[in-house]
């Protein structure tokens, strides 16, 4: 009995150590706020990095109604010295944070201005990604359906990808209103797939803040990443 132990812990290991493989980088997504007009958004991404173990963080600012980043509004650090057990990269965070607050402070993003959240992912999209989902705006009585429609070229590290969504915008009336979010036109290097994981409204209710969970190749693993698509409503 006591012989068989190690042989289930270096089981065990293996598997541990070929999912960590398989995943990668997985990124966490912070939602960081809007500003008082709802007209612009902030967030960010951070991880440590699954070859160097360097923590990373990426800051975004978008201009909602545009649908693009303002100017100066996308930010990344990546940290010199690797993370030590039980880190998980929210430091280099933290620390990109601090050294723009100026950015924040120039487009008014309030921290406690996350927007009305309408749709949260809560599985595990790395293997399944998520293409259709339904929610709706109990608030507002409507009901919405969103189909995520990818393009991919080529495979592995030589993949191209874009994607856009169908939005199906049931109203209280019943009247029904169809939207494209996103720009099919954008192709993006060593990009899988992509999963909607997030759907929240501005503070004014007049746009729709889709977030994006990608799949990225990364020599054999893969990376997660997030981006966002607005659209007026």
């Amino acid at each position: 009995m006591f012989e068989r132990k190690p042989s289930c812990l270096i089981i065990a290991a293996l598997v541990l150590c070929t999912s960590y493989l398989r995943a990668g980088d997985i990124a966490s997504f912070v939602d960081l706020g809007f500003s008082p007009d709802g007209r612009t958004y902030m967030f960010a991404q951070y991880g440590v990095q699954s070859g160097t173990l360097a923590p990373w963080a990426d800051l975004f600012v978008v201009d909602v109604a545009r649908n693009d980043f303002v100017s100066g509004g996308k930010i990344s650090y990546t940290h010199n010295v690797p993370v030590t057990g039980g880190q998980d990269g929210s430091g280099a965070f933290y620390r990109l944070i601090a050294q723009n607050a100026a950015l924040a402070q120039r487009y008014g993003i309030s921290f406690l201005l996350q927007g009305r959240p309408l749709y949260i992912s809560l599985e595990n999209n790395l293997d399944t990604p998520i293409g259709t989902i339904e929610f709706r705006d109990f608030e507002q009585n409507t009901s919405y359906r969103a189909v995520l429609n990818p393009y991919a070229e080529g495979a592995g590290d030589a993949i191209w990808s874009s994607f856009y969504i169908s939005l199906e915008h049931t109203a209280r009336d019943g009247s029904k209103k169809t939207s494209v979010v996103g720009n099919p036109r954008i192709k993006r290097a060593l990009i899988s797939s992509y999963s909607i994981k997030k759907v929240i409204l501005n503070p004014q209710d007049r746009f729709m803040v889709f977030v994006i969970e990608m799949k990225k190749q990364n020599h054999g693993s893969v990376d997660i990443r997030y981006m966002v698509e607005t659209l007026q409503l």
